[in-house]
């Protein structure tokens, strides 16, 4: 059955046919014939965002909360180039997303007609596929094949660009019964030989870890990895993208790796004879030197994407094939072994890594000028709000402190920027995680550097009715740069000092955080003093119809630690300044 209609009303019912309920958006001239069958759906709720920027990481957000793809639209030239951002962003961080974009008309297209930008080709290297529709005939298979695209395989964002005139044209609805995409075949399934391989090297290993990274949160297999674990006794290390896909308190649990990743998980790759990769993707920020991390081991690395393996670190054992699938198939093989009396002996690799998770535990000193540390509030926060929450974290020290010192019990319960490290990622992606979740409770921790990027989306959560909460680490600076120039730079602290938490109290704050929630229909609460912090917290808490902000006012030396220096090894891990791990003593 066909139907009559323009391209623009053939645009929102398709959207309507994929089961998209939100879309996060600004209109403007050339995606603006779309804006009007959108003012008519029943189906699917525009939310007007304030920037395009926040639309494409509410987009971001509401994947991350739904496991849907989440939708953002804008129109030609500025507003499509706004989206670079948090395509790009989404496309390191494998976020299922399709962003639709206005074009101009197609007799204009590359004349340098107003608000005209290819950004097709723009963004042809941060996307996993884009499309230029200049048919009306086209958009539904594009819509469907968009979908499609960015949902299967290893997820990501799409790109339609769709000229002015395909949406103003008339053209017969059609919905695509079948999808015919030539060279587009993910593997999803592991094969058999290569699993049991590693079976075999899991049994025969004195020292294996699972290194497990944000694919295994991709693939929904949070409960395949817990069973894995548990039947073979590894220990489990969770990368800053798979945060909570394996619980805190699970004893086989040893930390996060990297940069500013538990002594004990730095120390389990560095010192193990076989690393099982699961969806992770040896990033620079986990190894370190890449030729110095982990020598003696062997890698059995699994990936939906083939590109990923052996890219960094070669692969003893490749593995392509979704995470889901390979850890079920891998247990089987693993109980096959076990009945067959193959079982691993890690008692002395388990007596190692408690001495390291005893020696070394995550800490932090209070100041002693009498300010707030950091850690402490937002350990505190974590405790509070408690593990079924959501925690959304900016870019910088705080997104560190949130990955080290919340504990995270539930897959997809910690969203932030990884691969990219977007400053400004954090208000607009928990505004989309509640948009997409609302039941939940939903926490932005911010920096003060990171939210006066992208805080106007505040005014977008008072008028549409989502009440995130915000909690503002805000010591007054661009805390991570300060903290390496702290370091590298000889405290010489060129051009990190933001002016928003004056250290005389008489000086004005630009801007004062709490005003500024108030004039964006916000409820604004600042919180200076260690006494307070629980209170403050609840009290946001108490807030149920509208924003909460808190302007957390923190000292503003205080550092990230354990910490890998960059460009150095693993090895040279500091537990603190100055303070380094005595390897050699703990293998004897």
């Amino acid at each position: 059955m066909t139907e009559q209609m323009t391209g623009a009303r053939s645009l929102i019912r398709s959207l309507e046919h994929v089961g998209v309920d939100v879309v996060f958006g600004i209109p403007g001239g050339a995606i603006l014939p779309a804006y009007d069958p959108l003012y008519d759906s029943t189906k699917v709720r525009h939310i007007l965002m304030r920037h395009e920027q926040g639309a494409g990481h509410a987009a971001e957000g509401y994947a991350y909360a739904t496991g849907r793809p989440g939708v953002c639209m804008a129109t030609s030239g500025p507003g499509a180039t706004n989206l670079v951002t948090p395509l790009a962003d989404a496309h390191m961080d494998s976020v299922p997303m399709v962003a639709i974009t206005g074009q101009v008309p197609g007799q204009a297209i590359g004349t340098d007609a107003f608000q005209e930008a290819d950004i097709c080709g723009i963004t042809m290297p941060i996307t996993k596929h884009n499309f230029l529709v200049r048919e009306a005939a086209d958009i539904p298979r594009t819509i469907a094949e968009a979908f499609h695209i960015a949902n299967t395989g290893r997820p990501g964002p799409v790109l339609v660009d769709i000229a002015k005139d395909a949406l103003q044209s008339a053209t017969a609805f059609s919905w695509p019964q079948r999808l015919d995409l030539p060279g587009y075949r993910p593997v999803t399934k592991p094969h058999g030989k290569q699993v049991r391989e590693a079976a075999r090297m899991i049994a025969e290993a004195r020292r294996p870890v699972l290194y497990v990274g944000g694919g295994v949160v991709r693939a929904g297999a949070a409960q395949e990895l817990r069973v894995l674990a548990e039947l073979t006794g590894l220990p489990v290390v969770t990368t800053l993208m798979a945060r909570g896909v394996f619980p805190d308190t699970h004893p086989q649990h040893v930390g996060m790796p990297g940069m500013h990743g538990t002594v004990a998980a730095v120390g389990a790759l560095q010192k193990s004879d076989l690393i099982i990769a699961l969806g992770a993707r040896f990033d620079d920020r986990v190894t370190g030197k890449l030729d110095t991390f982990a020598p003696d081991a062997k890698i059995v690395h699994a990936d939906i994407d083939p590109a990923e393996i052996s890219k960094n670190r070669h692969a003893d054992v490749p593995i392509v094939g979704d995470c889901r699938e390979v850890i079920a198939d891998l247990v089987v093989a693993v109980r096959n072994n076990q009945t067959n009396g193959k079982h691993g002996d890690y008692t002395a690799w388990w007596d190692q890594l408690g001495r390291l998770r005893s020696a070394y535990p995550l800490g932090f000193e209070e100041p002693d000028d009498g300010s707030l540390a950091p850690q402490k509030v937002i350990r505190r926060l974590g405790e509070i709000v408690g593990p079924e929450a959501a925690y959304v974290a900016g870019v910088g020290q705080h997104q560190m402190w949130a990955a080290q010192f919340i504990h995270y019990e539930h897959s997809g319960s910690f969203m932030n920027s990884g691969g990219l490290g977007t400053m400004g990622f954090s208000v607009p992606a928990a505004l989309g995680a509640k948009a997409g979740d609302p039941d939940r409770t939903v926490w932005a921790i911010d920096g003060d550097g990171c939210f006066q990027m992208t805080n106007q989306e505040l005014a977008t959560c008072a008028i549409e009715g989502i009440p995130i909460k915000v909690a503002v680490i805000n010591n007054g600076n661009l805390g991570m740069v300060r903290q390496w120039q702290t370091l590298f730079y000889d405290g010489r602290y060129s051009n990190t000092d933001l002016s928003t938490s004056p250290k005389e109290r008489e000086k004005v704050r630009v801007p004062d955080f709490v005003k500024l929630a108030d004039a964006y229909g916000c409820v604004g609460l600042r919180c200076e003093r260690a006494e307070d912090i629980d209170a403050t917290i609840e009290k946001a808490m108490s807030v149920d119809d509208a924003p909460v902000v808190i302007d957390f006012i923190v000292n503003h030396d205080a550092m990230v630690w354990p910490m890998v220096g960059p460009g150095v090894s693993n090895d040279k891990i500091q537990y603190a300044r100055d303070i380094a791990p005595d390897w050699e003593a703990d293998e004897e």
